[in-house]
C-alpha cells in the first residue's frame, strides 16, 4: 500500500546518486514525479528510475506528490520549500538549510504555519559512529563536555563539476559544502548550547592559483569566487569550545575528517570510534567491535523523513537547529570580509 507520494525538485548528482535510489528502497513509498530546469536532465533520470512523472513547473509536482526532496543549489532550497509547504507539501531540502539566516526563518514558519515536515539533509547524524557518541554523552559518559575539535579537510579536491564553485547560486565554499555536516554533527552531540561568540576566517588563495593541481576534476581558477578553507573559534555560555577547520583544497598529507569531544570524565573520538578514559592508575582507549544500526546513513535519513511524514515521528534534524547552523555559517563569512 502506497503511505508517500514523493517528488524529487532537482535531479542532479545528489538527487540520482543518494535519494532517489533510498527511498526507492523504502515500502510504501511511491517515486512519483521530478522537476528540473533542464527537463532533459529530468527526462533521462525520469527513466532511469521508471519515474512516471515529470513536471514543467514544479508547482505541477506538488499537486501530485505528499511530500519532495529538494536538490537543487542552495540559492534556490529557500524559495522552493516555501512553495511546497504552502501547498500542504512535506520536504526534505538538501543540506544547507538555505543561505542566510533569514531565509531560513521564513521555512521555519512556513512550515509550522503549514503543519508540514521541514527536514534539513544533515546525513552526517545518521551515521552509526554519530548516534554512538549520542547515546555516550546523553548516558553522561564523558562527563560535561569541554572542547571540541573538528577537522574536515580534503587534499586538493575543489569540485570540478556542478555549480560548487559558483557563489551566486551557492552562497559559499566548503564551509557551505562540506564543512557544514561537521559543524552540524558537533552541535548536535553537544544538544545545540547557547552560543556566546563566533570568530571565523575564510581563505581563497589555494584554488585561484593558475598551476591547478587538483584531483577531483578541473574548474576555472579565474573564475571561482568561493572559499577553499575555513577556520572558525566559537565559545559557548557554558565554557565549553570549538575548534574548527574545513578545506577542500588543503596542502595537507591526506584528507582528513574527525571530530573529538574532551570531558570532565572522558573523551569520543567519532571517526574512527573511541572512547578515552584515566582511572584507577590507568589510561584506556576503547574502540567499538561493532556498532547496531543502518550501515547506510543515507537510508536512514529516508527512512526517517518518511516516518515522520508518515507517523508523526519526531524529527532527529530539527529545522530549528538546521538555521543554527547556517546562522554560524553566515557569521563566518560576515566577518571574513
Amino acid at each position: 500500500m502506497i503511505q508517500l507520494k514523493l517528488g524529487f525538485i532537482g535531479v542532479g548528482g545528489i538527487a540520482s546518486g543518494r535519494h532517489i535510489p533510498a527511498f526507492s528502497k523504502i515500502e510504501g513509498v511511491e517515486l512519483a514525479g521530478v522537476y528540473d530546469v533542464n527537463e532533459n536532465r529530468a527526462k533521462e533520470v525520469a527513466d532511469q528510475f521508471a519515474i512516471p512523472f515529470v513536471a514543467k513547473e514544479a508547482a505541477e509536482l506538488f499537486k501530485r506528490v505528499d511530500a519532495v526532496i529538494i536538490c537543487t543549489p542552495n540559492k534556490f532550497h529557500h524559495e522552493m520549500s516555501v512553495a511546497a509547504l504552502e501547498a500542504g507539501v512535506h520536504v526534505f531540502c538538501e543540506k544547507p538549510m538555505a543561505i542566510t539566516d533569514a531565509a531560513c526563518e521564513d521555512m521555519v514558519n512556513a512550515a509550522e504555519k503549514a503543519k508540514r515536515v521541514l527536514q534539513v539533509g544533515y546525513h552526517y547524524r545518521f551515521k552509526k559512529e554519530s548516534q554512538a557518541a549520542k547515546r555516550l554523552i546523553a548516558s553522561g559518559g564523558i562527563g560535561d563536555p569541554l572542547v571540541v575539535r573538528v577537522e574536515a579537510m580534503r587534499r586538493r579536491k575543489v569540485p570540478g563539476w556542478g555549480v560548487f564553485t559558483n557563489k551566486s547560486l551557492q552562497g559559499g565554499g566548503c564551509l557551505m559544502d562540506y564543512g557544514c555536516h561537521l559543524l552540524d554533527l558537533a552541535l548536535w552531540l553537544l544538544d545545540f548550547p547557547e552560543i556566546e561568540s563566533v570568530h571565523g576566517q575564510t581563505y581563497e588563495m589555494v584554488s585561484r592559483d593558475p598551476d591547478q593541481v587538483n584531483q577531483w576534476g578541473l574548474y576555472d581558477a579565474t573564475t571561482i569566487d568561493v572559499e577553499d578553507h575555513a577556520t572558525a573559534y566559537i565559545k559557548f555560555k557554558n565554557g565549553a569550545t570549538m575548534l574548527f577547520e574545513t578545506s577542500w583544497a588543503a596542502n595537507v598529507p591526506e584528507d582528513k575528517e574527525t571530530l573529538s569531544i574532551s570531558g570532565t570524565q572522558g573523551g569520543v573520538n567519532v571517526f574512527p570510534y573511541a572512547v578515552n578514559h584515566a582511572s584507577q592508575g590507568m589510561m584506556t582507549t576503547t574502540v567499538a567491535d561493532w556498532i547496531s544500526g543502518e550501515s547506510d546513513e543515507g537510508l536512514a535519513q529516508a527512512r526517517h523523513f518518511v516516518a515522520a511524514c508518515t507517523s508523526g515521528t519526531e524529527l532527529i534534524v530539527k529545522p530549528n537547529e538546521a538555521r543554527l547552523v547556517s546562522s554560524i555559517i553566515e557569521q563566518i563569512y560576515k566577518q571574513s570580509k
